[in-house]
């Protein structure tokens, strides 16, 4: 539910519980009514129903119904409006984001798995975390809990010096344009997380691309592509085990492959084995 909506559904339901306070209150002083047909006369009011077996016969009873009418029937009618937009709009958030994870999967498909097993290889500290993130078919959501908390204490510290700058180079800019339409897709405004992690990639792969050699280079360049590095490093981790968290979820035969293909994983291996 947006937050325009949702303020909407508020207003809405404050006045009508209101209305249904003050009217029972009403009711219950100026027609004698006891407070369950009280309630039930409220209820029948404000859904337009109106069996006629309970009517107000005073004055004020009857002043009191007519802005019952005006304000509940109309808070009623909004409310129930509102539900159905949030239902709608729910089930067409959910079909977006069901894209997006496609989307999702094909970035790790085309880049991001072949990424994070050039970068950890390079990772010094890479044995701290590896435990963590040899993901299994019987892992629970509290396994992935744990393992993304291990994700968010890792202190990344790859040192570009140490990374074949050169081949990482032609490997993202033969990606460029894949990077770029994933960049151009509207939709990935309502990924909190993979966006900037796009947008970090897109950044390293600007950086490289804009280097003629990758050797002599100053040690501060050196320290401003180590920071690069990193920063998509850490975001493609977190990516990657959320992305593995979805896929066991919904779709195990993805996961399955995925699995195979753990990328923190030195004995991992695509050929489906027995035993």
């Amino acid at each position: 539910m947006n937050f325009t909506l949702s303020i909407r559904m508020r207003i809405y339901l404050s006045i009508l519980v209101c209305v249904i306070v003050v009217g029972m209150l009403g009711l219950i002083i100026f027609e004698h009514l006891p407070p369950l047909d009280a309630f039930y006369f409220l209820i029948v009011t404000i859904a337009t129903v109106g069996y006629g077996d309970i009517y107000p016969v005073t004055p004020a009873g009857k002043i009191l119904v007519m802005v019952i009418i005006l304000t509940g029937v109309g808070c009623f009618i909004g409310v129930a409006a509102n539900s159905i937009e949030s239902m709608i709009e729910d089930r067409e958030r959910k079909n977006r984001l069901e894209k997006l994870n496609m989307i999702i999967g094909i970035f790790f498909s085309e880049v991001g798995t072949k990424i994070l097993k050039k970068f950890s290889i390079h990772d010094p500290s890479i044995q701290n975390i590896r435990s963590a993130l040899l993901v299994t078919n019987n892992w629970t959501d509290a396994e992935f809990a744990h393992a993304k908390g291990v994700l968010e204490k890792h202190v990344c510290t790859l040192d570009s010096r140490s990374i074949p700058l050169e081949e990482l180079h032609g490997f993202l800019g033969h990606h460029k344009g894949f990077l770029l339409s994933l960049l151009e897709n509207p939709q990935l405004i309502e990924h909190d997380s993979f966006t900037p992690l796009l947008q970090a990639l897109f950044h390293l792969t600007e950086e490289l691309m804009a280097r003629e050699k990758f050797t002599g280079l100053p040690d501060t360049d050196y320290a401003h592509l180590s920071g690069d590095i990193n920063r998509v490093y850490r975001l493609l981790m977190i990516e990657w085990l959320t992305y593995m968290q979805y896929l066991k979820q919904n779709y195990p035969y993805l996961f399955s492959l995925a699995m195979r293909q753990n990328p923190f994983d030195i004995n991992a291996s695509v050929i489906v084995k027995g035993g």
